[in-house]
């Protein structure tokens, strides 16, 4: 079968709000004044969590040229001979500045300059005198990495960000840094599923699932309600594209249960309510693709309900694309119930 579009949930970028948080220090007044985000506009952005690795909501975006160009002047030979841990460390920021801009503009280049910098900041940070700052960069390198993948669809870059996350967790532990290795696990796993969408390849879906469900032993809903509803419904996405892959009747079962719990979530822990959208498009969409597998008409005549209702109840919270997904799947849903 083919395999469908569902929606994934991107978790804030801690390591790129402490680089800005950061670098504030080397701008003038107005500038850090710029810095704070306009918290007055009341429309609702719809977009939140879905753009990428690089979204953060505490710092404006419109300071990202001032930090950059600040990193970089400051990343001299002389700083480097005198502090060598501080400048890789500022080659850890200006890094994840260059991937959030990369980005925005959607810029090969500019992800290419960041994980050059992250390159150069391995050369300092040694894996047996700076365990943690190596695994910290390590994880910066695969976030990098992972997005140019995505964006470029291509594989190697995915393997190789596969490849950097799991070096990070041979230092980060379940024990000793939680967080971040859970944090790991889930960035782990939602690279495993792009890398298994371009190999089409159900063992590499299967060590998606595997990460997504080390993350979940992590987060709760009291402290990590938003990471829990997106390991849940990343989780459920993963499962929905193998059980495509596979024709598998109880992948999808799965895979519409684990969206559930993050719609769940979502409501109880009052996401914003585009989130427990998406998480309810996902999960009417893998119950069409379970109805068209299946042949049972009488679960797409209720998947294309309940396509209308989403339609109708919730307007407001729709992307644009996800409206004409919506659309295309009520299309699908009645001819299906019609045995068309």
């Amino acid at each position: 079968m083919k395999l469908s579009n569902n929606y994934i949930l991107y978790p804030d970028n801690r390591a790129l709000e402490r680089a800005i948080a950061s670098s504030l220090g080397m701008l003038g007044n107005g500038l850090v004044e710029a810095a704070t985000p306009d918290n007055k506009v009341t429309v609702a952005d719809n977009f939140l969590y879905t753009r990428g690795n690089y979204e953060q909501h505490r710092f404006s975006s419109n300071i990202l040229d001032s930090v950059r160009e600040a990193l970089a002047e400051s990343l001299t030979d002389q700083y480097r001979d005198q502090e060598p841990l501080a400048w890789a460390e500022t080659q850890n920021s200006l890094g994840n500045i260059l991937a959030a801009q990369g980005q925005q503009q959607r810029d090969v280049e500019l992800y290419e300059k960041a994980i050059e910098c992250f390159n150069k900041a391995l050369e300092e940070f040694k894996q047996e005198k700076s365990p943690l700052d190596w695994a910290a960069t390590q994880y910066n390198l695969g976030t990098a990495m992972q997005a140019l993948g995505r964006q470029r669809d291509n594989a190697k870059l995915l393997k190789a960000a596969i490849d950097a996350y799991t070096n990070a967790l041979l230092e980060w532990s379940r024990k000793e840094t939680p967080e971040k290795w859970a944090s790991a696990m889930h960035q782990l796993g939602a690279t495993f599923h792009a890398h298994g969408r371009l190999l089409k390849g159900n063992r590499t879906f299967q060590k998606s699932v595997v990460a997504y469900k080390n993350a979940l032993a992590v987060f709760d809903a009291d402290n990590y309600a938003f990471e829990l509803a997106a390991t849940h419904n990343n989780c459920g996405a993963v499962l929905h594209n193998l059980g495509e892959s596979e024709e598998n009747p109880d992948r999808l079962d799965e895979a519409i249960r684990s969206y559930e719990t993050a719609l769940t979530v979502c409501l109880e822990q009052q996401l914003p309510i585009h989130l427990a959208v998406l998480c309810r498009v996902n999960r009417s969409t893998a119950r069409s693709v379970l109805a068209e597998l299946t042949k049972d008409t009488t679960l797409a005549d209720d998947v294309a309900d309940e396509f209308e209702l989403i339609i109708e109840c919730f307007p407001h919270a729709l992307q644009p694309l996800c409206l004409k997904h919506c659309e295309e799947q009520i299309n699908k849903a009645k001819c299906a119930s019609t045995g068309d």
